[in-house]
């Protein structure tokens, strides 16, 4: 196919593509404990009828050890030609507090050019982007394709990793394109080059048999909540860099956002300052940063006037690429432990890790991806950071080295991921599944 029959072919399904990304964003497909799982069950569903209708000969569901069942679909290599591997994952994040939804978060609603809801971006986004760039070949791929969609990737993205070390064949791949990254804005193209890795624990701080009355016994009782508070309070100091001994800032060697940007799409309150020191690229995609992501205390509703007995902490640690997780967990793990007060009792438990990972840019798949993309968006990538963590492409990394792997896809930096009122523009997805559908011909015309 020529490169206009690629990019007519992609815009003539993109209302098709429309309708399946919001016929999967409206399952709530939480892979979280305490959800349900029959909605994670549905969209897994979904995806294998997507990828059975762009044409790929062999689409399956593939159980995965202690998680939700991953998509796999494949069609062989054309004679002389590499094989691509397509990565996405269909399940979400938690919406949140559904208050500060505009509009509800699995109905997905079209406003101003993009399709609003929980997971329309992060990741659905990229599944419809692997979907729409193979249907443009009605069946006749000028690569081998190879397709896996996860389901757990939000909560527990590790798991799958297990599998792809046990069943390397069904992985192997020339290049590997990972749909859950995007562009700083939209219309912006950029390829992912550094991930940083993560890790994530749950704190228990325990002072007391039971709750007490704070009238008769606050004031010498100890609280668990203010230790915790306190415990973490400590990780940071008064400008906001991590307190914690090991865990330098890095250095980024590429440009990052002006800080005026930045402030608009974090949505950074008049008088707020950004916290920490360096270049935002440097805090943002080569450093350590330290957050607290849930608190298991009385809410403001619900509060009694009580010494707390117990409390617990969700912390997740984001780590440098060749950062190592685990060491940096367990030096979070022992500062807190070391500026507990009072001799409260600390439990430690529920560990996450994932590695971070650093591309290489050069190569004849990242040749192919820098024409395409500039050919779909009018000019051609940079490289950008990202402070997030995919920790199934460390895998990938280490499983097949010479392996290309490409990170894009269609989330820019205002598309709120993980946030209320998440969405994605649709010209951008289309950009994006023409970008990918283009590097697919322009990649299987290279020499090999």
């Amino acid at each position: 196919m020529t490169p206009d029959e690629i990019e007519n072919a992609v815009t003539a399904g993109m209302p098709q593509a429309i309708a399946d990304l919001k016929r999967l964003v409206a399952i709530p497909s939480v892979a979280f404990p305490g959800h349900p799982v029959e909605p994670v069950h549905a969209a897994a569903a979904t995806v294998e009828e997507l990828l059975r209708s762009t044409g790929l000969p062999s689409v399956r569901q593939i159980p995965v050890e202690g998680s939700f069942p991953a998509v796999y679909a494949e069609a062989p290599a054309p004679p002389g030609t590499p094989t691509v591997l397509l990565y996405a994952h269909y399940d979400v994040q938690p919406t949140g507090d559904l208050a500060l939804w505009r509009t509800p978060p699995f109905e997905p609603t079209e406003i101003d050019g993009a399709i609003h809801g929980r997971g329309a971006a992060d990741d659905k986004s990229g599944v419809i982007s692997h979907v729409a760039a193979l249907r443009a070949f009605q069946g006749r791929f000028p690569v081998g394709v190879k397709v896996i969609v996860e389901g757990q990737e939000e909560y527990a993205g590790e798991r799958l990793e297990s599998f792809v070390e046990h069943n390397p064949e069904l992985f192997r791949a020339d290049a590997i394109v990972v749909a859950d990254t995007g562009n700083p804005r939209v219309g912006d193209p950029a390829v992912t080059t550094s991930l940083r890795g993560m890790g994530a624990f749950t704190i228990e701080v325990r002072t007391l048999k039971e709750s007490l009355h704070s009238g008769s016994f606050g004031g010498a009782a100890p609280d668990a909540l203010a230790a915790l508070i306190r415990m973490l309070a400590a990780l940071h100091d008064d400008h906001g860099d991590i307190r914690v001994p090991g865990l330098p800032r890095g250095s980024f060697l590429g440009s990052g956002p002006s800080e005026e940007d930045f402030r608009s799409t974090a949505g950074i309150l008049d008088g707020v300052s950004t916290v920490g020191s360096g270049s935002l690229a440097d805090r943002l995609w080569a450093s350590y940063a330290i957050t607290v992501t849930g608190l298991d205390v009385p809410t403001v509703s619900g509060a009694i006037n009580a010494v707390q007995a117990v409390a617990r902490a969700r912390v997740t640690v984001r780590v440098p690429p060749a950062g190592d997780p685990k060491t940096t967990v367990e030096a979070v793990v022992d500062f807190l432990r070391q500026v507990a007060p009072w001799g409260v009792q600390v439990d430690v438990g529920d560990y996450t890790m994932g590695s971070g990972y650093l591309a290489d840019t050069g190569g004849a798949a990242r040749s192919a991806l820098n024409r395409a993309m500039e050919r779909a968006f009018g000019r051609p990538p940079r490289d950008v950071g990202a402070g997030g963590s995919i920790p199934l492409v460390s895998t990938f990394v280490r499983q097949f080295p010479a392996a290309t792997i490409l990170l894009f896809g269609a989330e820019d930096d205002d598309a709120a991921i993980h946030a209320p009122n998440e969405r994605v523009n649709i010209e951008e997805l289309r950009r994006t599944a023409t970008a990918e559908a283009l590097f697919l011909q322009e990649y299987g015309s290279a020499a090999f």
